[in-house]
């Protein structure tokens, strides 16, 4: 069986590639391990989402999967390994060694945590250092942790761990913090949050969980030591590029180039859209614009190639 389409993502671009899939009558199949990408980790309420005053992310996931759901669009739960074009069908290639057939993809797999790559990121892993504030903050009641970061990402974890723990530091490399002044004057107000610039994290230190983090103030080059029980890393994401590497091009941060009229990529009939895709604004609603675009898109090429 060769599908119209195949969607890669269960994110805010997947579904709505999905439900306008649908909407054009495509046979198609999505393909996701997961629903509801970084929406999943959001410590705090959405709150500029058309339609909806305040919303959590679980909530909103939630509706957008009984969207897609009742479009009758077919689902697989599975990892996506490879991505080949034999000719003008692609071969999606899923765990497990089974693969499906498709006239045309479109990749919504979203991005993953950028890492530090400092010393003992990996060794404190799941013992204080940690991804999603949502998952393992509550193990941080009135304790003490570090954010390293102070984009938007970095100051709603903040905000979120504020009403737990003890004493937040807020590290950012670079000269001045990057979120939206509305965050900055939230966290402020909670008076728990200390935001510390120009530090350059160098170390991660403890015996059996975190006890402190070493950093290196730019401006005099002096390394200090905080002491800390928890790290919350907010770098920034790396689009899940790695199942098609030889189907198209990068951009310097590892974003796939696409025509931005139609999200096309270099090989003819692969699309992308949302986290994976170049761009500036990484939000939600610019992900399911994305998303009805690709979508859109992937019905006019298999137009042209009947």
């Amino acid at each position: 069986m060769i599908y119209d389409l195949i969607i890669i993502g269960g994110g805010p671009a997947g579904i709505t590639a999905g439900i306008y899939a649908m909407r054009q009558r495509l046979n198609a199949l999505l393909i996701t391990k997961n629903f509801g990408g970084q929406i999943n980790k959001k410590a705090v309420a959405i709150g500029n989402y058309p339609g909806f005053d305040k919303i959590s992310g679980a909530e909103l996931i939630k509706k957008f999967k009984n969207h897609l759901k009742k479009t009758g669009i077919k689902i697989e739960k599975s990892k996506v390994n490879k991505v080949e074009k034999d000719g003008d069908v692609f071969l999606i290639f899923i765990e497990g060694g089974q693969s499906f057939k498709s006239k045309a993809v479109i990749i919504a797999s979203g991005s993953d945590p950028r890492p530090l790559e400092v010393a003992g990121e990996k060794e404190f892993l799941g013992k204080g250092v940690s991804y999603c504030p949502l998952c393992d903050g509550p193990l941080f009641k009135n304790k003490n942790v570090a954010i390293i970061g102070s984009g938007n990402s970095a100051f709603e974890t903040a905000i979120f761990l504020s009403n737990i723990v003890n004493k937040i530091y807020i590290l950012e490399c670079g000269p001045q913090v990057k979120t939206f002044i509305d965050n900055q004057e939230i966290i402020k107000k909670t008076n728990k949050a200390k935001v510390i610039v120009n530090a350059a994290l160098k170390e991660i230190q403890g015996d059996n969980f975190v006890k402190s983090i070493i950093y290196q103030d730019k401006e005099t080059a002096k390394e200090k030591i905080l002491k800390v029980d928890g790290v919350f890393v907010e770098i920034g994401y790396l689009p899940a590029t790695y199942f098609v590497k030889d189907l198209v091009d990068f951009s310097e941060r590892d974003e796939i180039l696409t025509d931005p009229n139609n999200s096309q990529t270099r090989t003819l009939g692969l699309f992308a859209a949302g986290d994976v895709n170049v761009g500036k604004y990484k939000q939600i609603i610019t992900a399911c614009a994305e998303g009805a675009t690709a979508a859109l898109s992937a019905f006019e090429y298999l137009k042209k190639q009947k």
